[in-house]
């Protein structure tokens, strides 16, 4: 998972770009990229850290196209390496490139590209995605395209790769600075666009476009591709189009709750989805004295959870805002050091206290332990109850959130040991698994939103193969294996990094 944004304008280009991404910072910490396109001159520069790091000292007045990247590794040879980082940019026809998600068959992309002599430089997934697309470009006229061009290069693009992804480029098209943003199939991934005062933004979410006190418009659609030229209306044209199925994890848990994605709140399915929660927990019988969330993400569930069981709401944690988003770090050590860091927790509020303590998901297990743990030796809570206002994890994700090891995933594990369905089992069958995983976590009970619950408030119109294990793009045994062996390479380059 990561950030992106573009923006064509006539001045500050640069700048708007860097402003854009620190609104979506939270969707990558590990390195931060720039790529312009201005006439017929390109500019790219990409760093490790935060985008204030990164990116100081980039300027580009315009006018032009500038698109922005922020990342948080899931395919690449490590979390730090600068070759990694995006953009892309390919010389010929000359294109700058970022994308959002992750390509399942890089393998099979890299023959394809070897086969006729283009090899790759990086551990990117982007990188053959955006040399495929400039050499079909290439194949169809070798100087001055047009959009037609374009959208017929996408078509041959999209028939060979395959995953989840939202694409923003900037290339010169018949002499004129010209920006797409092209989703994938089942738009997986999302992107939003709006207007600014002086051009076009299209981001990954919505919140890129308020700090630039622009105009939301909406979504660019599934297998859709707009195209975005200075002093003129934008162009879609659909590329291929198989279904719609947005990440649902998205609104659980990654996107800022400010954001508006797929033409929904963040905020407001974060206080359905606890809602609904509340609605379980009450069902259970289960007493407790204040609810309480693990901040950010869970806050509004935990607002709706309080409210629906009549119980205060109450903070029992400060959060070192300094500190960075621990899912999203690359190993577990890393994630480990930065709970300690990160959360500290308010004795007077919880001692002797029976809590609810509300979370948006649980993955690994082990950062939520150390959780329980804070709140029963450091904190004197008389009793820790969890909430997860999500369903169990219990399948790999394989379209860009870090959950492709199977094994490492703690609803997995102790599902298996029951020897109950380990893909989406039913309501029974997860009450049992809460159990379990509750005597793993030091907690006095666990309740995750079951999938009924989800599908009420989210719709049937989602990937949520995390809960399910129902994948919109199938992977072979092979791919699954080489993209788990991808990920572990990746953990071990960023332990010794």
């Amino acid at each position: 998972m990561c950030g992106i944004i573009g923006i064509i304008g006539k001045e500050n280009i640069s700048n708007s770009v860097k402003l854009g991404l620190q609104a979506v910072q939270h969707r990558g910490q590990d390195a931060a990229g720039i790529g312009v396109v201005n006439e017929n001159c390109f500019f790219v520069h990409k760093d490790p850290g935060y985008v204030v790091q990164a990116l100081e000292g980039v300027d580009v007045k315009g006018p032009g196209v500038a698109i922005g990247h922020v990342r948080y590794p899931t395919a690449g040879m490590g979390a730090h390496i600068r070759e990694d980082a995006q953009p892309f940019f390919c010389r010929q026809p000359g294109v700058v490139m970022v994308h959002n998600g992750n390509l399942t068959n890089c393998s099979e992309l890299k023959k394809y590209l070897g086969d006729q002599s283009i090899y790759l430089s990086t551990g990117c997934d982007l990188e053959p995605l955006l040399y495929i697309f400039c050499d079909k470009l290439m194949k169809i006229r070798s100087t001055n395209h047009g959009i037609d061009d374009v959208v017929a290069a996408l078509k041959e693009t999209y028939k060979l790769i395959r995953g989840a992804f939202t694409i923003v480029a900037g290339l010169v098209i018949r002499g004129k600075p010209t920006m797409f943003c092209a989703r994938d199939p089942y738009g997986i991934r999302p992107a939003v666009w709006g207007r600014t005062k002086d051009g076009y933004v299209c981001a990954s979410e919505s919140v890129s476009i308020d700090i630039l006190d622009s105009e939301h418009k909406g979504d660019v659609g599934a297998g859709e591709v707009m195209f975005f030229r200075e002093d003129e209306e934008p162009k879609s044209y659909l590329i291929d189009k198989k279904g719609i199925a947005p990440c649902v994890f998205e609104s659980i848990y990654f996107a800022r709750p400010d954001s508006i994605i797929n033409n929904n709140s963040v905020y407001k399915t974060r206080l359905e989805l606890g809602k609904k929660l509340g609605q379980e927990i009450l069902s259970k019988n289960i007493n407790v004295d204040i609810v309480s969330p693990v901040p950010d993400t869970s806050i509004p569930a935990a607002l709706s959870i309080a409210d629906t069981i009549g119980k205060p709401y109450a903070e029992c944690f400060i959060k070192n805002r300094y500190s960075a988003r621990t899912f999203i770090m690359p190993t577990q050590v890393c994630r480990e050091n930065a709970v300690r860091l990160k959360l500290n927790p308010i004795v007077s509020q919880i001692e002797g206290k029976k809590l609810l303590l509300v979370d948006d998901s649980i993955v690994r297990g082990t950062t939520l332990k150390r959780v329980v743990s804070l709140l029963k030796t450091r904190g004197k809570a008389k009793e820790v109850h969890l909430a997860i206002h999500c369903p169990p994890v219990l399948n790999p994700c394989f379209y860009g959130i870090d959950m492709s090891i199977r094994e490492d995933l703690v609803a997995y594990r102790e599902t298996l040991k029951l020897g109950i369905d380990t893909t989406s089992p039913c309501l029974d069958e997860q009450r049992r698994m809460e159990k379990q995983i509750a005597v793993c976590l030091g907690a006095d009970s666990l309740t995750y939103l079951s999938i009924d619950g989800l599908n009420s408030v989210a719709g049937r119109d989602k990937c949520a193969a995390c809960f399910d294990g129902k994948y919109p793009v199938q992977l072979s045994d092979t791919l699954i294996e080489e993209m788990r062996n991808g990920r572990k390479g990746i953990s071990c380059a960023c332990t010794t990094s």
